[in-house]
């Protein structure tokens, strides 16, 4: 009987999320999830369900990530067309800050380009879907051409957190941060499970700004990009003890949303 009403629960807890997925903006499940009441039991089908869908993510360079999807998709994180892992991306996201972030010229091939910045002074409003991933963003102000010393205007909207919902995970890319979120910033990007954030501590975010949008995420890996010099003992030591530390010799992880650390994790691939 125990068992039983074990898994009632979890059904009305995966139906439950199912009903917040559908009221939620643009069908974000991560929004859905991020807005829903907590679960009852952390037994849940829909990891379950989930558990044989794995994302392939692998550090190209920079700033670029390959998202590599269950679908077949391949996506390509501030895309400059500098690293060459392989067949073209199917998506090449894209921040202006330097040409290290985007390029005007990409592959013609590709058939999805998304600019994180947008036209006549508007800001990039993304919501697309590509096979088995939505793509959504959230835009913060940049500076175009920062120096070390954090010197230069904020231009609105220059920059955009993309955001990958695939096989029920939730992945961030904070891409060129130049400065603290607030809360609404917060509230669009909704829950996140994976989360790629720039570690250089000077060009994008200082290491105490960005650690403190890391923890207040709580994203289940963080994965770091953008390091230049930077030690990362500096970043560990900033985000304090509620995160683990893996460092991989691989440039490539696997994971489902089943596979996620219980524990917080920052996982240091190769190369970064």
């Amino acid at each position: 009987m125990l068992r039983y009403l074990t898994a009632v629960i979890a059904v009305l807890g995966v139906l439950t999320g199912a009903a917040a997925a559908q009221d939620a903006p643009h069908g974000s499940e991560c929004l859905a999830m991020a807005q829903a009441p907590p679960r009852a039991t952390p037994i849940s089908l829909r990891r379950t369900a989930a558990r044989a869908e794995q994302v392939t993510i692998t550090y190209a360079g920079h700033a670029t990530y390959l998202i590599d999807t269950p679908g077949g998709v391949r996506i390509a994180t501030d895309y400059s067309g500098h690293y060459n892992f392989g067949r073209l991306p199917d998506v090449a996201t894209m921040n202006r800050a330097h040409s290290t972030h985007y390029t005007l010229v990409p592959d013609p091939r590709i058939p999805h380009v998304l600019h994180g910045w947008g036209e006549d002074g508007q800001p990039a409003r993304i919501r697309e879907r590509v096979g088995d991933v939505l793509i959504r963003n959230v835009t913060t102000d940049i500076r175009p051409y920062i120096s070390a010393d954090g010197a230069g205007a904020l231009v609105k909207d220059g920059n955009s957190i993309f955001i990958f919902e695939v096989a029920g995970l939730c992945i961030g890319h904070l891409g060129h941060l130049h400065h603290k979120l607030d809360d609404s910033h917060f509230a669009a990007i909704g829950r996140l499970d994976i989360l790629m954030v720039p570690i250089d501590g000077g060009y994008t975010m200082s290491l105490d700004g960005v650690s403190e949008i890391t923890k207040r995420l709580r994203a289940s890996v963080v994965l770091p990009m953008h390091r230049f010099m930077t030690p990362l003992d500096d970043f560990m030591r900033r985000i304090g003890q509620q995160f683990a530390i893996d460092v991989r010799p691989e440039r490539s992880l696997t994971m489902s949303l089943g596979e996620l650390p219980r524990t917080p994790t920052v996982i240091i691939l190769d190369g970064v």
